[in-house]
């Protein structure tokens, strides 16, 4: 009897079936956290590389990084009214995101974060937002 992985590997190499499938399991994600505002800019981003760090120790790629600045939370979150916003998108697999989050509930510098899975045509938003602000720098 023949197995499909057989068959498969007798029409492609290893390499190339081995990077379709990483590729079909990487998924599009966007994660924005929120730092605490006593912190002097050279402590922000030194939290803002960690995770960072944390993304691409795991596997994932970055695809684009933003700093907001400090800005006014809707809230106070911990007594305090402001914050520094951090944008961060990339590609990684799914067990990528629970060692980010669980990274973020360890630092106590970081007061707030969401991380969603972006669908294709957030994607697409996200690309279009790119080059928009890209073409506006050039200005």
């Amino acid at each position: 009897m023949i197995r499909l992985s057989e068959i498969i590997t007798t029409f492609a190499p290893q390499n190339f079936l081995l990077i379709n499938i990483k590729q079909r399991f990487m998924n599009n994600y966007e994660t924005v956290f929120i730092v605490t505002p006593v912190l002097s800019d050279a402590q922000v981003q030194e939290v803002a590389d960690k995770f960072q760090g944390v993304i691409t120790e795991n596997g994932g790629q970055i695809v684009n990084k933003e700093s907001w600045g400090l800005r006014k939370l809707a809230y106070p979150i911990q007594k305090k009214t402001t914050g520094f916003y951090f944008l961060v998108e990339f590609t990684g697999e799914g067990s990528l995101v629970n060692t980010l989050e669980t990274q973020y509930r360890r630092d106590e510098r970081v007061i707030r974060f969401l991380t969603f899975k972006q669908d294709k045509y957030a994607v697409e938003y996200s690309e279009k937002r790119r080059a928009k602000l890209s073409n506006k720098q050039e200005e």
